[in-house]
């Protein structure tokens, strides 16, 4: 880990329901968000704030993150963590509420990254979301690309919801000429897409 508040979200996270992305992962958040020179950023799955801080130390100085979550617990000690890493209160914004409820309230076309890190089931939600709040030339992240099973496909294999969700959003970023998608095989995967 890179030093304390960094830290201290990841054993946060590692002791919650909602584990921290790791350090690979991370970096690559940082990258993705200081390459387009990210101001506003939507990230949906707060945590205890461990890909908050990554995505706050990529973007812009006066960026503005905007992240969502059900659980105040967890936004009560990642709002502590972004202090902590020295982001004063203005430059993170913490909803608390059901993702597919928040987000249909934020502005059309006003951010530059959403980073999808909740209910994979939901994924291809996300995904029409994402399209509506990014600005032309946005960027979509989704964590936990490489979710599902890895037992192969067969007849009597039951196909796990989640890995239907992430293969739904791959087959329509694919099948999109306006978008580029990119896989990282960091963490759990990283599928980013320039929408």
């Amino acid at each position: 880990m890179e030093d304390e508040p960094l830290a201290d979200a990841y054993d946060a996270g590692l002791r919650s329901t909602a584990p921290p992305v790791d350090a690979a992962t991370g970096g690559a958040l940082r990258f993705l968000a200081a390459s387009i020179s990210a101001r506003s950023v939507v990230e949906i799955g707060t945590g205890c704030g461990s890909s908050g801080i990554w995505l706050l130390r990529g973007m812009t100085p006066d960026g503005i993150l905007t992240t969502v979550d059900t659980n105040a617990e967890y936004q009560e000690y990642a709002r502590s963590a972004f202090a902590r890493a020295g982001f004063g209160a203005g430059r993170a914004r913490l909803i608390r509420g059901a993702a597919l409820d928040v987000l249909p309230r934020l502005t059309d076309g006003g951010y530059d990254l959403v980073l999808v890190d909740a209910d994979t089931v939901s994924y291809p939600l996300y995904l029409e979301e994402a399209r509506r709040l990014l600005r032309p030339g946005g960027m979509v992240v989704f964590n936990g690309a490489m979710a599902g099973s890895s037992e192969p496909d067969g007849p009597l294999r039951v196909p796990d919801p989640r890995e239907t969700a992430v293969r739904e959003v791959i087959g329509r970023l694919r099948a999109e000429e306006a978008s580029i998608p990119l896989f990282m095989p960091v963490g759990e995967g990283l599928l980013a897409a320039i929408l």
